[in-house]
């Protein structure tokens, strides 16, 4: 599995933990819903900022998403 991919995953698995939908993370990583969905599916890399918005909005360590 890519790196992407590992992080696309671990997005989707804590965003459902927290019982946000994909819209609800989207708005308080201020970013896009398309942009989330883009990014659960392993479609499109993030940016270091967004990476840090979505640890933000999900409560880790941006290396959380990362591992």
């Amino acid at each position: 599995m890519s790196p992407m991919a590992r992080m696309a995953k671990r997005v989707k698995a804590l965003r459902l933990r927290r019982g946000l939908t994909q819209a609800e993370l989207a708005t308080r990583a201020r970013i896009s819903r398309k942009h989330v969905v883009r990014l659960e599916a392993a479609e499109q890399e993030p940016t270091l900022g967004v990476i840090e918005r979505l640890a933000k909005a999900l409560g880790v360590k941006p290396g959380r998403l990362l591992d």
